[in-house]
């Protein structure tokens, strides 16, 4: 309103009277000293008055009233302060005060409270101009605004209701979800939301707000409603609305100002530049009152810039890049506190940068009563019949349906009804409502084209699509081409004015007047939405000639809900994909033929659509994909509804989907792939925002048995419309509303909805805000759902009362086999039995309930809490563990709990830990054990304040019943009192109860501590304690004096029998019932003084049942033995005593030698002085003990000790065994011993080991040792090892030489060289001493490289060895030493024993080797260990003398080749070999395939065969048919092993049969064959009766589980089994195998590897293993043991000590855990 149009006699206080309310608000934000201004116009006394008013703005709003009765004049002067002083004057008012000012120009020049410049009529009357200008470009703006809202709704048929249409406000600031932790993907909280209407986003100024909504929601409507009805004069505090489009602002390249933006590009000023610079100024002064709206941020080509990189303050008139000056106006760089509305999609919400003063909202969709009111509201002028059956079909398909909840999808499906309804479509046979969005897009493109003018024709019978099919693909490419280059806006010049026309005439585009970058005005165009554009891209790629099976494969992926920074900036809806799967649909076809249009069009058409088909599969197996490309690859299929593409993504056994939104469509499409897979499936959905609508369509989810909502968005609304789904859900099984905002009264609904869902058996309402009310309302649901097994309430707001509910509860249901409740863990679960009708007790209960458990932690309870609870429990009869440790019972609230102990009388266990129980307690306890039948144990710790734990018959019963030898049942207690403080008047109070239990008796004071006094006490009893049978103190903080006087014990009390004392370590005392045979004292860890050593040994001279004595580890001094030593001869102890570890020297050694004169029952003495371990044990004479025995180890002995030594050790007349280890003994030393300690020519064992001895130095030693002393017998090297014997001349065989007097000689009949580093060339030094050698019967030489000296050495020596019978050359390696073969040739005839092992052989050798061996007749013994190298001719040389030994009782051709020719002679030779016990063939290599076949018919002459090795031979079911001819004649066959021999099951049946005539077998290897479950089914049947069988290997034969159990019956009567191996049997089902182990009391080896076990099988064997007492090594590697399997094995290994190792390598194990540290666990290969 123009100044000039204005009243300029409008009476000022008619002014203020109308305004007094917008004066009242100004008035209440001005500063103090602007009011001071007003109140000096007022009278003293009512200014006196006002001020003292109870507040402000009543203050405020009086003095207003004071001026609107006043008189012009000062009302005027009011008014004229107001205008002058006060800020954030509204437009309209500051008008007319400018009005009324400008009537009176010169009344207040003179006014002294009123600056001069603000005053003057020139600046009155330059702000009345301004004002006017602004008010004017608003009315314009108004007035454009309203037009614009004509134009965008001239289509709509419904009003828009902006008070009904809801969005929903985020209270927190977004955070994109990729750019998040990982573990708010997995279902944290991103924002809490509340709902509000559209008409409120104006309401509150001020603020930056960025509303998100689908494509389609409405977005753009809305802003225009906004507008208008702010141009119609709602949100006064607007004075200023500004709405731009992004598609129009795309079109901007140049940067520009705040000015540019406004009045280039929104509405130009109509008047001149003047206007503009007015409202510009007006904008900038006034920030507050300017609203600027922002619409379709998804349109825009740019993104919003982060604030930080811009300038703290922008200058409104320096020209920035559009996104730049945008982004300084969202985040206050420009018109700090003006209000911005930016609409966008909600993946385009990350974008917008700033400070936490921006809020987000989101759109809501239809629900289904808003879509029947718009399909209604559509079809009104159609006609009630159109209307209703529009309406019917719409609500009718959950298709249409899931997609009418987004508006602009409604309008979609009710234009594409409208064409189905009134062309006639739904009366042709066969045609059906569109099942996809795409589908509906096609049947729009049909719609708007009939609705086109000027498309009528007299030709109707060609159908629309084909009739314009030109058009049509022409406005194809162009959204084809828009798509590429992000173009959505379109000049008139790019398409010609006919396409123009004709598709605005049809709706497909929409006429725009766009503002170029200049300025400058044009005619464009665009399509009418996005998806339109993208439905036509679409199009245009399934159809275009041009384009490529490649282009059409780029444009098909995949888009996922999560956004990143660094995700591309797009304006499209990213429906390009859904567009082309759905075309993809064999429903398409047909159009798309006749928009293709050519002669082979279905053909291209068909390839293109298995194109698509083909890339989607591809998605399918391209690996794990997240919940959004999940819902993405639904979509997909479902557009495409292609049931095989639904079924194989359908297979899976849960879908998580976490923080996203979804609406019905997703959930449609979720729908149709779950009900394609035929199985059931888990849909859980994490912090996701799900409209209600969404729920109503998930009962179309076929096979769904598990169904999880996790968020705090889930509340009662939500549980409500739950509710009414789940009736429908049949096959649900699991139901978790879990973290969400559940209350009593949604609860309630979803219980109540429950009881239709009869297959549920897991409920969890866990971590919601539900009371005890619920609990009492979820207990009503338990005997209506049968199948129920569990029920978790955790982490919500019940109290004691409520778990009491529960626990009453166990009574009356027979079902509910556990409560467990704590309050510190926030848990409360509730588990029931399987199986078991859920209806109120009966009478017999006790005949069909479960035990029951009752477990209350941490709920503070007190003893008036158990006094309540117990008769609760009355009628619980199968209740069995009742724990309710860490609450406040104190020893009050246990006295009360013993009182109901006889209602409890299935009771197995009460665990009231941590309740305040002091000691007082515990002895409260002592004489229930004695008294109370069933009470077996009290475990208690730190005096009954941790730990106190009771423990009832019936649940250890079995394994502590034992039977005397009367018959009768003796039942064993225990009480354990561990880290504890027992003082002397409590024990004593202990004691006195416990001596009369009648029953044995175990007692644990461990890890305590006992004053002297206390031990005291306790052993005044234990004489007397007539029951106890063990008392355990280990860890035990005591004296040396206590130690000492429960030594005392063993001459006490006869019962003892085991006393070991450890400091801070295992000590325990053991009891016998009767008198002690046999008693063994361990004494160890203990700082013993020289005193306390006496007082020990003065102790044991009274304990005459001594077998051993332990005192190691007790810092003894070589002064302590030699004290020991002395008592020693008084100690009668008949095992033997051990000195390990303590602080001996070699002087104490010498002491300990010396017990060999002085104390004849001492048979053997071992000291080791090594730095890791200390050992020193003295063992005394036993039954048929011969001679005596010194050992001594790491003793590096000081020279002038060792004569000393060396010459004490040659008195000891009475030693035989001489054992020395590493004592840095020098060659003469050794010399100087063997000359003195073995010169008496007694007998005598010699060991010497020191790590010089190999290679040349060995080889000198043996030379010396001959030399010195002729009277050894036998002399060994084995690596750094000297073993030597001597035999006195009366108990040797004396040689014929020394009967001639020659007694220079060596009696010597072996000598052997083992792996120590001899070489050929080493020796040349023994020649001389091997000639003095003629009783020599046996020659050694193993692992050494003989080479050419050592074939000259044999040569030269051979001759001479007149009695030698045995000759073993094996080489360090395969080398070829044929010297070494022809100096056999000087071998006497008489050689019984022949074994040459990995020594190149070619013909020459192997000729002479058959010649040599046709002169051993004697030869009993031949082996040739991989000797090859010669060819058939050698062969054959070797073979024609090995069959001449007709004495050989064991043959050994191991990995050597022989032609047919030779087989055939070794086979006629083999059956003359009648003496022959052992044979091995392995790998014997025949080229031609018969001759295997020949080998083993020459074997039954063989009737004393006793080992039989043919590994490798490859001989098939032919092979096994001719053995099993032969094997049952073997009766004293011992071991068989036929592995790697491709025997089949029906052999291996046939073979099994067989080897059961041979009960003597030990060893049965079947290792690497074909053999089955037939196989071992009869194995299962044979081995029974094999009682010696000690080794049997099965491995790498497919016997799966069904052979496997049939060998696990046999092994139940497989006492002297040592070794079964079964590694890869083809099954993972090795539980059977397992449990049968505990029956094979001798096994010591077993391998279940590579077995793909699981941790059952473990388990298992966790609880066989401590039966297996005679157990060494067990191999699981390579199999699926986790990381608990393997703490199970290692506790047990804590029970058996006698294993040594257990493989674990190739397991899926963590081995962070102490308990695995464990060194005979093996994770390595090795």
């Amino acid at each position: 309103m123009k100044m000039e149009e204005m009243d300029l006699e409008e009476d000022v206080l008619d002014v203020v009277d109308q305004e007094a309310s917008t004066i009242v608000d100004i008035l209440c934000e001005q500063r103090d000293n602007v009011l001071q201004r007003i109140f000096a116009l007022v009278d003293a006394r009512t200014r006196e008055q006002l001020q003292h008013l109870p507040n402000n703005r009543e203050s405020i709003s009086g003095l207003v009233d004071y001026f609107r009765t006043s008189d012009q004049h000062t009302c005027r002067r009011f008014l004229d302060i107001i205008w002058s002083f006060c800020e954030n004057i509204p437009l309209e008012l500051d008008i007319r005060i400018v009005n009324l000012a400008g009537s009176t120009a010169g009344a207040l020049v003179n006014n002294s409270h009123v600056p001069d410049t603000e005053n003057s009529p020139q600046s009155r009357y330059g702000k009345r101009a301004r004002l006017d200008q602004v008010q004017s470009y608003t009315n314009a703006v108004k007035s454009f605004l309203q037009k614009k809202f004509e134009k965008v709704t001239k289509d709509i048929k419904k009003e828009v209701c902006l008070n009904n249409t809801w969005l929903c406000w985020r209270t927190q600031k977004y955070a994109r979800v990729r750019d998040r932790p990982a573990k708010s993907q997995e279902g944290e909280e991103v924002s809490l939301e509340h709902k509000e209407s559209v008409e409120a986003l104006l309401m509150k100024t001020g603020r930056v707000v960025m509303l998100s909504g689908q494509a389609g929601s409405g977005k753009t409507l809305l802003m225009h409603c906004l507008a208008h009805h702010w141009a119609q004069g709602s949100y006064p505090s607007i004075e200023l609305l500004f709405l731009l489009e992004f598609r129009q602002l795309n079109l901007i390249s140049q940067p520009l100002s705040l000015k540019e933006l406004l009045f280039r590009f929104f509405l130009p000023s109509d008047e001149d530049d003047e206007q503009s610079e007015a409202v510009l100024n007006y904008v900038l002064s006034n920030p507050e009152k300017i609203c600027f709206i922002f619409d379709g941020y998804d349109e825009f080509g740019a993104r919003f810039k982060d604030p930080k990189e811009l300038e703290c303050s922008v200058n409104p008139y320096q020209q920035l890049p559009l996104a730049d000056l945008l982004s300084a106006l969202c985040s206050a760089k420009i018109l700090p506190g003006c209000t911005v509305l930016v609409t966008c999609r909600p993946r385009d919400v990350f974008d917008l940068f700033g400070s936490s003063d921006y809020f987000v909202a989101e759109l809501l969709g239809f629900n289904q009563q808003r879509v029947k009111e718009y399909t209604q509201e559509y079809f009104q002028e159609k006609g009630c019949e159109i209307k209703e059956r529009a309406v019917s079909l719409l609500m009718d398909s959950h298709h249409l349906l899931s997609m009418s909840h987004v508006p602009g999808l409604c309008h979609v499906c009710c234009v594409c009804l409208d064409h189905f309804l009134t062309s006639d479509m739904s009366q042709q046979p066969g045609t059906q409502l569109p099942t996809s969005l795409t589908q509906i897009y096609l049947h729009i493109l049909s719609a708007f084209i009939s609705r086109c003018h000027g498309c009528g024709s007299s030709d109707n019978h060609t159908p629309l699509l084909q009739r314009y099919r030109v058009q049509i693909a022409m406005l194809s490419k162009l959204a084809m081409d828009g798509l590429e280059n992000s173009r959505i806006v379109f000049p008139a010049n790019e398409l010609t004015t006919e396409l123009m026309n004709f598709g605005a005439n049809a709706g497909i585009l929409s006429r725009l007047d766009l503002t170029c970058g200049d300025g400058s005005r044009r005619l464009g165009c665009a399509f009418t939405h996005l998806t339109i554009q993208e439905f036509m891209a679409a199009l245009h790629l399934m159809t275009n000639p041009d384009i490529t099976e490649s282009q059409l494969k780029k444009k098909l992926n995949l888009k996922s809900r999560w956004t990143a920074k660094t995700d591309p900036k797009t304006v499209f809806t990213d429906s390009l994909h859904l567009y082309m799967c759905g075309l993809a649909a064999e429903a398409c076809t047909s159009n798309l033929v006749l928009l293709k249009g050519s002669e082979n069009a279905r053909a291209i058409v068909l390839k293109r659509q298995d194109a698509v088909l083909k890339t989607l599969q591809r998605f399918v197996v391209s690996g794990r994909q997240t919940g959004p490309k999940i819902i993405e690859l639904c979509r997909c299929a479902h557009e495409t509804q292609n049931i095989d593409l639904a079924r194989a993504i359908g297979p899976r056994d849960r879908f998580e989907l976490r923080n996203i939104r979804l609406n019905p469509v997703d959930i449609d499409a979720l729908a149709f792939v779950i009900s394609s897979a035929n199985q059931m499936v888990c849909l859980d959905f994490g912090a996701c925002y799900i409209e209600p609508e969404c729920l109503n369509i998930i009962p179309n989810c076929k096979n769904l048995e598990e169904l999880n909502f996790r968020s705090r968005k889930y509340d009662d609304k939500f549980a409500e419309a739950l509710s009414g789904i789940l009736p429908k859900l049949q096959s649900l099984k699991q139901l978790h509303f879990i973290s969400g905002g559940l209350t009593n009264i949604g609860a309630a609904k979803l219980f109540k909805a429950s009881e239709c869902c009869p297959q549920i058996t897991r409920l969890n309402v866990s971590d919601n805000y539900l009371t005890d009310e619920s609990v009492k309302k979820i207990t009503e649901l338990f005997p209506k759902l049968a199948k129920l097994t569990s029920v978790i309430l955790g982490k919500n707001n019940i109290s004691i009362n409520g778990i009491f509910i529960l626990a009453g509860k166990m009574a009356a249901f027979p079902n509910i086999k556990e409560v467990y409740a704590n309050a510190k863990k926030k848990e409360i679960n509730v588990q029931f039995s399987a199986n078991t009708t859920n209806s109120a007790s009966t009478d017999d209960l006790n005949n069909t309930e479960e035990s029951k458990q009752l477990i209350l932690n941490d709920w503070n309870l007190k003893w008036t809490n158990v006094h309540n609870l117990c008769p609760m429990l009355r009628g619980c009869s199968s209740l069995t563990v009742l724990n309710l440790s860490h609450n406040a019972l104190g020893n009050r609230g246990l006295k009360k709990l013993l009182e109901h102990l006889p209602t409890l009388d299935t009771i197995q266990e009460i665990n009231v830990s941590d309740n305040g129980v002091d000691m007082d307690g515990v002895v409260l306890l002592s004489p229930l054990l004695c008294t109370l039948k069933d009470l077996t144990e009290v475990e208690a710790s730190h005096n009954g304040k941790k730990m106190l734990v009771l423990t009832f018959s019936s649940s250890i019963i079995d394994a502590l019943k034992q039977v005397t030898s009367e018959g009768c049942d003796i039942l064993h207690k225990k009480l354990s009192l561990t880290h504890s403080d027992i003082h002397p008047t409590d024990m004593n109070k202990l004691c006195k109860n416990l001596i009369k239990c009648p029953n044995p008796l175990n007692l644990d004071f461990s890890h305590g501590t006992l004053k002297d006094e206390s031990t005291e006490k306790l052993l005044k009893f234990l004489p007397n304690m007539a029951s106890l049978n063990l008392l355990n103190l280990s860890h035990i903080q005591m004296s040396t004096d206590s130690a000492l006087l429960l030594v005392q014990l063993l001459s006490d009390c006869q019962r003892t029998t085991t006393v070991e004392l450890r400091q801070l370590g295992e000590t325990f005392i053991k009891f016998l019932q009767d008198k002690s045979e046999a008693a063994t004292c361990k004494f160890n860890q203990y700082r013993l003084s020289s005193a306390n050593l006496a007082k020990l040994c003065e102790i044991l001279e009274h304990c005459h049942h001594l077998t051993d004595l332990d005192l190691s580890s007790n810092f003894l001094k070589d002064e302590d033995v030699k004290t020991f030593v002395q008592f020693l001869p008084k100690l009668q102890i008949s095992g033997s005593v051990s000195l390990n570890n303590n602080n001996l020297t070699e002087v104490g050694v010498l002491y300990l030698l010396s017990l060999m004169h002085t104390c004849e029952r001492v048979a053997a003495v071992e000291v080791s002085l090594g730095k890791e371990e200390q050992q020193d044990i003295i063992g005394f004479v036993q039954k048929n003990c011969t001679g005596k025995t010194f050992r001594l180890s790491s003793c590096t002995v000081q020279s002038q000790n060792v004569l000393f030594l060396l010459n004490k050790l040659a008195t000891l007349n009475s030693v035989q065994t001489l054992e020395l280890r590493n004592n840095s003994f020098s060659a003469d030393t050794i010399k100087y011993l063997i000359t003195e300690f073995c010169g008496d020519c007694n007998h005598r064992t010699i060991r010497i080991m020191e790590p010089w001895i190999k290679g040349e130095a060995a080889v000198g030693l043996v030379q010396c040792c001959l030399e010195l002393n002729p009277n050894i017998k036998e002399i060994r090297v084995e690596k750094t090892c000297l073993k030597l014997s001597v035999e006195s001349l009366v108990s040797a065989t004396i040689p014929n030489e020394w009967e001639n007097g020659n007694c220079s000689l060596s009696a010597v009949h072996c000598i052997s060289f083992d792996d120590c580093e001899v070489e050929g060339q080493h020796l040349s030094s023994l020649q001389s001493a091997l000639r003095n050698c003629p009783s020599l019967q046996e020659l050694h030489f193993s692992q050494l490289t003989m080479g050419a000296d050592g074939a000259e050495f044999l040569s030269s020596v051979l001759p001479s060895l007149k009695n030698l019978k045995i000759l073993s050359l094996s080489s360090k390696g395969e080398t070829e030493d044929e010297a070494v073969i022809f100096a056999l040739q000087h071998a006497q005839k008489h050689l019984e024993q022949l074994s040459l092992a990995h020594h190149v052989i070619k013909d020459r050798g192997a000729a002479v080797l058959g010649n040599a061996l046709q002169g051993f007749t004697r030869m009993r013994s031949l082996s040739l260990l991989k000797c090859l190298d010669w060819t058939a001719t050698g062969g054959r040389d070797l073979v024609r003398g090995l069959v001449q030994c007709h004495s050989l009782e064991e043959i050994r051709l191991d990995s050597i080749e022989l032609d047919e020719e030779s087989i055939d002679c070794f086979a006629q030779g083999l059956q003359a070999m009648t003496s022959l016990k052992k044979i091995s063939l392995n790998k014997t290599i025949s080229k031609e395939g018969s001759g295997v076949l020949c080998l083993l018919a020459s074997l039954h002459p063989l009737i004393e065969l006793e080992e039989i090795e043919l590994i490798g031979l490859r001989m098939g079911d032919r092979g096994v048919e001719e053995l099993v001819k032969h094997i049952p004649k073997w009766t004293r066959l011992r071991k068989i092993n036929l592995s790697e021999n491709r025997v089949s099951d029906h052999a291996g049946e046939m073979l099994v049969k067989a080897l059961s005539h041979c009960r003597a077998l030990q060893q049965i290897h079947l290792f690497r064959n074909n053999l089955g479950h037939s196989s071992a089914a009869v194995l299962g049947q044979v081995l029974p009766s094999l009682s010696e069988l000690t080794e049997l290997d099965l491995s790498e034969n497919q016997m799966e589980s069904k052979g496997c159990s049939s060998v696990c019956e046999a092994l139940v009567s497989m006492k002297a089994l040592k070794k079964l191996h079964l590694t890869s049997i083809g099954t993972s089902d090795l539980v059977n195998v397992a449990s049968c182990l505990k029956h094979c009391t001798s096994i010591e080896d077993i391998s279940l590897s590579w077995n793909n076990c699981e941790n059952d099988v473990v388990l298992k064997l966790a609880e066989v293993l401590p039966q297996c007492s005679k157990l060494k090594r067990l191999d699981l590697e390579a199999n699926n043991i986790n990381t608990s399997g393997a703490m199970a094995l290692a506790t047990c290994l804590q029970f058996c000590p006698w294993i040594e190792v257990i493989r674990l390598w190739r397991n899926p194990i963590k081995k962070d855990d102490l308990i695995l540290k464990d060194k005979r666990l093996n994770f390595s290969s090795t």
